[in-house]
């Protein structure tokens, strides 16, 4: 597959043409950022181990009959990925206090969560991602009642297949965020999932293993996810 000329750059992705116009290739670098780019920082091998990541969370989705963008990896770094039509909107499931939450409610930082909290947020820097709900997505035409319904249901689904693989290695998944679009016709899941989009914790411990620890200058980023990596026997 050829690969061409840019089509996006993002804060720590950039997706490629390539010769085939339903196909795209993701490539993630180095570039570390938080609070809507205000802290950026380079981190070694990263991106490496952010594309092994995941491609085997994402395999893993796949077993479990949910469809995802990914093709498959083709170097340390890089991705054939299908080209979706990228709904922007934010799927995010909580299961336990932390973060936004806990600043917004004024509630104790991991609290578990039970049932787990889904919200939903826009998907825009400028106005630094705001909450919003199924009205707002469906006056503003970001997407139909019946796509909503099955991101929700994918997301949950994605809640289920991935809280016993996490706790299965000891770990706790807190919260992520999902985006989703479509590909003839069907929803799918897209962009990524890696630390750099959820909250992990030590079981026991509730030791921080992801982005967090960039944001709150806890040092050991990369090596916070390799460890990640390594309890859940992804070979990065």
């Amino acid at each position: 597959m050829e690969k061409r000329s840019e089509l996006y750059r993002g804060k720590a992705k950039t997706v490629y043409h390539t010769d085939d116009p339903d196909r795209l290739i993701l490539e993630f670098r180095n570039d570390t950022s938080a609070f809507d780019g205000e802290k950026v920082e380079q981190l070694a091998d990263k991106g490496k181990v952010n594309n092994k990541f995941n491609h085997f969370i994402m395999s893993k989705l796949e077993e479990a009959g949910i469809p995802t963008q990914l093709d498959e990896c083709i170097s340390d770094t890089e991705s054939v990925v299908k080209k979706l039509d990228m709904i922007p909107v934010e799927c995010v499931v909580r299961n336990y206090a932390a973060g936004s939450l806990v600043k917004r409610l004024g509630v104790k930082e991991g609290m578990e969560l039970s049932p787990p909290t889904f919200e939903f947020f826009l998907k825009n820097d400028a106005l630094h991602d705001p909450m919003i709900n199924e009205y707002h997505i469906q006056a503003f035409g970001w997407a139909k009642a019946e796509q909503i319904e099955k991101m929700k249901e994918l997301t949950f689904k994605v809640n289920d297949v991935l809280k016993k693989l996490f706790a299965d290695a000891g770990l706790l998944l807190v919260d992520y965020k999902l985006e989703f679009g479509v590909f003839n016709g069907e929803i799918m899941l897209g962009d990524e999932f890696s630390p750099d989009g959820c909250r992990l914790w030590d079981a026991e411990t509730r030791e921080k293993l992801d982005k967090d620890r960039f944001r709150q200058g806890l040092g050991g980023v990369v090596e916070a996810y390799r460890e990640v990596a390594k309890r859940l026997g992804a070979d990065i």
